[in-house]
C-alpha cells in the first residue's frame, strides 16, 4: 500500500479509512445530509499531476477538493478495489463494475488514463478480483482473491503465481522488483521473490496489517490497533513513531494481533521462522 509517500500522510490514511467505520464497524461515511457517501473505504492516492486526493470506495472514485468535500467522479458506482496511482492522472485498480455497465462481476485489472473518468479493462477479465495491488517501474503485483494467489506480471498481461496465501497488503522492494513483501491476515510480514514461491518471514517485524516501502531501507508499518511503525534497516529493527484511533480497513481483530512491541517478548523465535537476519531473501 502506497501511504502518500510518507509516513505522515500515512498516519492520515488511517484516520480516514479508520473513520469509515461506525463504533460497531459498519461502514459508513455521512454526507451533512446523513446520506451515505463514500461507504466502505478500500484505498487512497494523490495524483501527481496536481496533488488532488482521491478515495476509491465500495460506492466509486471520490475526489477530494481542498476544502475536504469529496465528489463522486462521473458519476460512476464501480466497486473500486486495490487503487493504485500509476503516474500523473494514471491509475490501477480492480474490483466490481457498476451495475449499469454491462461488465463481468469481477473486473480483473482495470486502468483509468484520465483520473478516473473512464476505466478499461486491461487482462484477466472476469477471472480475477485483486485486493491489493503494487506497481514499482514495468512490474505490477497483484493479490488475487478469487484464488488467493499473489501474481506479478510486467507486461500487464501475461501474470506468473508468485505464492498461494491469505494476503492483506503488498509492498514492493524500491531498488530491487522483483522482491515485493506481503502481511497476511494474522500480521505476519514476509517477503518473496520472484520465481521463488516460499517466503521468508520477518522474524522483528511488528503484526502490521498495512505496509509501505517508501526507499531504500525504509519501511512504514501500521497494525491493526492503529500503531504506526517505521524501520530504517529494512526490517531488522522497528520504532513506534505514532498511534492512532479507530482500525485500518483492511484489518483483522485487534485483539488477536495485539500491540508493539509485545508486552511479553519471546526468548526464542517461533519455530516456523528462520533465525537471523530478519530480511532475507526467499532460498528456494
Amino acid at each position: 500500500m502506497r501511504f502518500l509517500g510518507s509516513a505522515a500522510f500515512a498516519i492520515a490514511g488511517v484516520l480516514l479509512l479508520a473513520g469509515c467505520t461506525d463504533g460497531n464497524g459498519s461502514d459508513v461515511a455521512a454526507s451533512d445530509e446523513g446520506e451515505p457517501t463514500l461507504g466502505h473505504v478500500h484505498g487512497l492516492g494523490t495524483d501527481p499531476a496536481d496533488g488532488t486526493l482521491y478515495v476509491a470506495s465500495h460506492l466509486g472514485v471520490f475526489r477530494v477538493d481542498d476544502e475536504g468535500s469529496a465528489s463522486r467522479v462521473a458519476d460512476r458506482w464501480q466497486d473500486t478495489m486495490a487503487f493504485t496511482v500509476a503516474g500523473p492522472g494514471r491509475f490501477l485498480a480492480s474490483g466490481h463494475p457498476d451495475l449499469r455497465e454491462d461488465l463481468p462481476p469481477h473486473l480483473g485489472l482495470i486502468e483509468s488514463t484520465d483520473a478516473a473518468e473512464t476505466w478499461r479493462i486491461v487482462s484477466l477479465r472476469g477471472r480475477a478480483d485483486f485486493h491489493a495491488l503494487e506497481i514499482a517501474g514495468d512490474r505490477v503485483y497483484g493479490y488475487d482473491a478469487i484464488t488467493g494467489r499473489l501474481l506479478t506480471t510486467t507486461d500487464r498481461t501475461l501474470w506468473q503465481q508468485v505464492t498461494r496465501a491469505p494476503l492483506v497488503d503488498l509492498a514492493v522492494n524500491p531498488t530491487a522488483h522483483e522482491r515485493v513483501l506481503a502481511s497476511s491476515p494474522s500480521g505476519a510480514v514476509r517477503e518473496y521473490e520472484v520465481g521463488s514461491r516460499r517466503g521468508v518471514r520477518l522474524v522483528g517485524a511488528p503484526p502490521a496489517v498495512l505496509l509501505d516501502w517508501p526507499a531504500g531501507n525504509l519501511l512504514v508499518g501500521v497494525t491493526a490497533d492503529g500503531q504506526v511503525l517505521r524501520s530504517s534497516d529494512e526490517g531488522r529493527t522497528w520504532t513506534l513513531t505514532s498511534e492512532v484511533s479507530g482500525t485500518p480497513r483492511r484489518s483483522t481483530s485487534a485483539s488477536k494481533l495485539g500491540t508493539w512491541p509485545p508486552r511479553r517478548a519471546s526468548t526464542s523465535p517461533p519455530t516456523t521462522d528462520k533465525p537471523g537476519r530478519a530480511l532475507l531473501r526467499p532460498g528456494g
